[in-house]
């Protein structure tokens, strides 16, 4: 009888230890596939927020390249015109409204703005910058240091594009932002949370963007550095101490940042692995706990154990049941063989509707065949992860973009299935396609800018004729040194409102630059009804405007040019521009005839040829 009890005993230690063996493999593998997932969506995060960061940055060198090809330099040491330029440029900038330079290829300063001080002109900053062009790439400095009369030390960065004369680099037109009035500090604030900081660094680990901004100007630990410069290729994870605690770090280097340049965010182990880790280490002290207590026999052994197990996928639901992601699981068909709560309550469905339902369904009808293509190709490749964006219907038949990122555990035994992190991007999405409106509109007016009108001129040219209209508004300076330049830019707005009452549907209206504006009617094949459209703005310009409580009365010079199909962009818009200075020469739109439109040989300069 004792042996057969002792018999007893045996086999109950050697199932429950059996049991506890598969326990502890399952809830391992499953813990590796959910940190897969969650590696993988962090680092998609991070590319993400460092391409958008990059995109920013370059897009302010691009801003500055396109200042300098539109004005040009004499380049003397102190020339008071080149000072003014570079005074007017800063006033009407948003990217670099604290200050910018003039200097030669060796670093000589030539001319420079005097709102702001400027940093030294032995910083090194600046011959990392002049590098960075030497090797064919943007001109971004590290983060530099400057001190007003106050005392008080501020982090800027230098910006540098080449100033070329027939085709040759002949001198550098520096701009100057401070780090904390930067669009893209604002966005990285937005990013403040308190388990993880954002920061940008440099080559030497200096923060020059923060979400948390007290840390601008500091450094950064230095095994992160060290891991960014060995591993310059991609996104990469970084394991450190800081005061003893266990830290992590997912640095972005390379591309599409400036060269030397970092995306990094920090934050604690712990709160990295979150409660996922530590509820997988507590079912794994369970399972030991159970094989200590096996002797009290089969029976009550297995009624805890489904006990925890119940607790464990009860806390486990109410984990994701306010958790921003959506985390589910694809058969092979494509349905839902589970999803988190969290999907149901985003998409406002039932609780448990979605079980057992196709998410083909639920994608946008647009995105369904990319989507199916996708997702066959993830079914053919074992271990393979996607990574697309697509349109998600909820309850109400409304769309909102998502972000997926789908690993193929079909294989594993603990998962069979694909397994889905979704993330709401619509507000991302929607900041990047501001940022594209904002790249090819007029800021001031809200009216297409230069560059988007020379593309709407060049696409309407190959395909029918085009009326250019040239407008320039005569006696708008005074109005400006009457009243002031809030006064002048009122004015301008409302001038673009008037414009715009006057063109048809299919016009383009755009600002191209201070008082300038261009119409572009499209299908115009006689030049009276160019004439017609001409006598139209002009008088429409003519009637009075209140600005601030005054009666302010202008004129406007307005160059006609009909251009036929197949002619060249440029050309047409140097002859409606030729035309308006000859009306400007002529006394104004009040007093001067309209003239005959004519093939010009020489035509004025125009700013489109910069």
């Amino acid at each position: 009888m004792r042996l057969r009890n002792w018999i007893a005993v045996v086999v109950s230690v050697l199932l429950l230890a059996a049991v506890g063996i598969v326990g502890v493999l399952v809830n391992r593998s499953a813990l590796r596939a959910a940190d897969t997932v969650h590696r993988t969506d962090s680092q998609a995060l991070a590319v993400n927020n460092a391409t958008l960061a990059g995109s920013m940055q370059l897009l302010s060198a691009k801003e500055l390249s396109e200042f300098a090809s539109g004005h040009p330099f004499t380049l003397a040491p102190g020339a008071a015109a080149d000072r003014q330029v570079l005074e007017k440029y800063i006033r009407k900038s948003e990217l670099f409204p604290y200050g910018a330079a003039l200097t030669s290829l060796d670093g000589k300063l030539l001319n420079a703005t005097r709102r702001n001080p400027l940093p030294d002109a032995d910083d090194p900053g600046y011959q990392a910058m002049r590098e960075l062009l030497l090797a064919g790439k943007p001109g971004f400095s590290p983060v530099m240091s400057v001190t007003d009369a106050k005392g008080v030390a501020s982090a800027v960065q230098a910006v540098a594009i080449p100033i070329e004369v027939e085709g040759a680099p002949v001198a550098l037109l520096v701009g100057f932002n401070k780090f904390t009035d930067t669009n893209l500090q604002a966005y990285t604030t937005k990013l403040k949370a308190s388990a993880h900081t954002t920061q940008i660094v440099d080559g030497a680990g200096v923060v020059g963007i923060s979400s948390d901004i007290s840390k601008i100007g500091s450094r950064i630990d230095p095994a992160i550095v060290a891991a960014a410069r060995a591993n310059p290729a991609g996104p990469i994870f970084v394991e450190y101490e800081s005061d003893g605690v266990e830290m992590l770090a997912i640095a972005v280097t390379g591309d599409p940042l400036p060269s030397g340049w970092a995306y990094v965010r920090t934050q604690t182990t712990a709160s990295f692995d979150g409660a996922v880790h530590r509820r997988s280490q507590t079912i794994n002290v369970t399972l030991l706990a159970m094989l200590l207590i096996g002797v009290v026999g089969i029976s009550i052994l297995g009624y805890r154990t489904q006990v925890q197990r119940r607790r464990a996928d009860e806390k486990f639901a109410a984990l994701f049941q306010h958790a921003p992601d959506m985390v589910a699981v694809l058969d092979a068909d494509g349905k839902l063989s589970y999803s988190s709560p969290s999907a149901a309550s985003v998409l406002h469905f039932p609780p448990g509707s979605l079980q057992g339902s196709s998410v083909f369904d639920l994608v946008h009808p647009d995105d369904r065949p990319g989507m199916r293509e996708a997702f066959g190709r993830l079914f053919d490749q074992r271990d393979s992860v996607l990574r697309l964006q697509c349109r998600v219907l909820n309850s109400s038949g409304n769309a909102t973009w998502f972000e997926f990122t789908a690993s193929n555990q079909m294989h594993n035994p603990a998962l069979n299935g694909i397994v889905i992190n979704a993330r709401d991007v619509s507000e991302t999405r929607a900041f990047q396609e501001r940022l594209a409106h904002e790249a090819q509109h007029d800021a001031l007016t809200g009216l297409p800018n230069r560059r988007r009108m020379q593309d709407a001129l060049g696409s309407s040219l190959r395909q029918e004729p085009v009326a250019v209209l040239f407008v320039d508004l005569d006696g708008f300076k005074p109005v400006n040194d009457a009243h002031g330049h809030e006064a002048g830019d009122e004015l301008l707005r409302q001038v673009a409102d008037r414009l715009a009452s006057c063109v048809r549907e299919c016009d383009v209206l755009s600002r191209v630059g201070g008082d300038e504006f261009v119409v572009l009617m499209p299908g115009i094949y006689h030049r009276t009804d160019a004439d017609a459209m001409s006598t139209r703005v002009r008088l429409a310009i003519e009637q009075p405007f209140y600005v601030q409580g005054n009666e302010v009365v202008i004129g406007a010079s307005v160059g006609v040019h009909v251009a036929n199909a197949a002619d060249d962009p440029d050309q047409a818009l140097r002859a409606a521009d030729h035309a308006m200075y000859e009306i400007k020469h002529l006394g104004g739109g009040r007093n001067a005839a309209i003239p005959e439109q004519r093939h010009l040989l020489h035509v004025g300069r125009h700013r489109s040829e910069a």
